[in-house]
């Protein structure tokens, strides 16, 4: 992988899609990626944040139960992993709309900050949502 080099210069640099010498056509169809992109991912964190807020109730009701604050949270990754999903599928059809030049300064990781963290983070780093073994039973 290219390691961003940030705009100085032509020779190395790592841009974004946006950002790149694009054709009437392809920016006709970057916008359309992002419009659709941006109505799905708008829907996922209304639904993200609703869970979240329920995972709080949840978290300072002592009476709810920990398997229920535990299926509460599996919701949460859930939802998280569907959004997760969606940028990858934006970055697939970006990716199909540039040229092979475009594709070699194009940065994926600079389109989405979660991204930029996955893509840059080692996998052996990176911490897990939910670790095995995570949940220890009460």
């Amino acid at each position: 992988m290219r390691p961003h080099s940030g705009k100085e210069g032509r020779q190395g640099s790592c841009w974004r899609a946006s950002e790149l010498n694009l054709t009437p056509e392809q920016k006709k169809g970057l916008e359309e990626i992002q419009q659709s992109h941006f109505r799905e991912a708008q829907l996922l964190r209304a639904q993200l944040f609703t869970k979240q807020l329920e995972f709080r109730e949840f978290l300072t009701d002592r009476s709810m139960k920990a398997e229920s604050i535990r299926s509460k949270y599996s919701e949460i990754i859930e939802i998280q992993s569907r959004f997760e999903e969606k940028a990858v599928e934006y970055l697939i059809k970006v990716r199909n709309i540039l040229t092979e030049e475009q594709l070699s300064a194009w940065c994926p990781e600079q389109e989405f900050p979660v991204f930029r963290r996955m893509m840059m983070e080692p996998m052996h780093r990176r911490r897990s949502p939910t670790p095995p073994g995570s949940f220890k039973e009460e």
